[in-house]
């Protein structure tokens, strides 16, 4: 992994900051972070200092504000993985956001070349590769000081303002009328209903893109592997103590203890 001292230092601010220690300074360190390949590679090297292997992380998550956007992508560290019903008070928590989203499965091996070839394939020919959905509840956090108000390279740096992933039960694969899809979500008392609002229409348009930048370094991506797509609810706010619930209409539900 080439790297530069400077991405280095954005790197282990960042690793600090997981850690307990003081929140990373990002007026101090945008400079050093000048495009996504860097963002990306400070990802890598996070993810590194966390024990984890970049090249064989098996949860991922992707999405954007449109399909017109530029899609961003995080492999997701594995401290951060919880099964439905955690107490998820043992992560040291800045903030304490909260995303619907489904989670989609990967059935086989995708290897570079697969994900290549998938550029010039209609994007519906990659939805053949998943063999399960979840519903999944991601939880947002920041390492900046500036919170959410960083830079947009700094956040993405920062696995793209990654907490934890909490993923319910798959159930197999099936299409459905996504601009129809129930999603209600609980925090404490309150909930929430919400009717075909994913940003992308169908969560599994990126799946093309995903994986291409998930097997761009030439990693095979291994069956089982799982991305996360992107906020079916905005970005909704929780507290410490919050019990956290997320169902899916004829998908299931996922619940976490903050």
């Amino acid at each position: 992994m080439n790297t530069t001292p400077a991405l280095a230092a954005v790197a282990a601010a960042l690793l600090a900051a997981r850690r307990g220690g003081p929140l990373a300074d990002a007026t101090a360190l945008a400079g050093a972070v000048r495009d996504a390949a860097d963002a990306y590679l400070v990802q890598d090297l996070v993810l590194q200092g966390l024990g984890d292997n970049p090249a064989r992380c098996g949860a991922w998550k992707a999405g954007g504000p449109s399909r017109t956007a530029t899609l961003t992508h995080a492999g997701l560290p594995s401290v951060g993985l919880l099964a439905s019903g955690a107490d998820a008070s043992f992560l040291p928590f800045n903030h304490r956001m909260v995303e619907a989203e489904v989670a989609l499965r990967l059935a086989r091996d995708v290897t570079p070349h697969a994900a290549t070839a998938l550029q010039s394939a209609p994007w519906e020919d990659a939805v053949r590769l998943v063999d399960g959905i979840a519903v999944s509840i991601e939880l947002v956090d920041s390492r900046w000081a500036q919170g959410f108000a960083a830079p947009a390279l700094l956040k993405l740096a920062d696995a793209q303002s990654h907490g934890a992933l909490v993923l319910g039960s798959f159930q197999p694969w099936q299409d459905r009328d996504w601009g129809k899809q129930v999603c209600e979500v609980w925090i404490g008392d309150s909930s929430t209903r919400f009717v075909g609002t994913h940003s992308l229409v169908h969560p599994a348009w990126l799946l093309p893109t995903w994986l291409q930048h998930a097997t761009r370094d030439g990693a095979t991506l291994p069956a089982g592997t799982v991305v996360t797509t992107g906020t079916w609810c905005g970005l909704l706010a929780a507290a410490k103590g919050d019990g956290v619930r997320v169902a899916f209409a004829g998908i299931g539900e996922a619940s976490v203890q903050l």
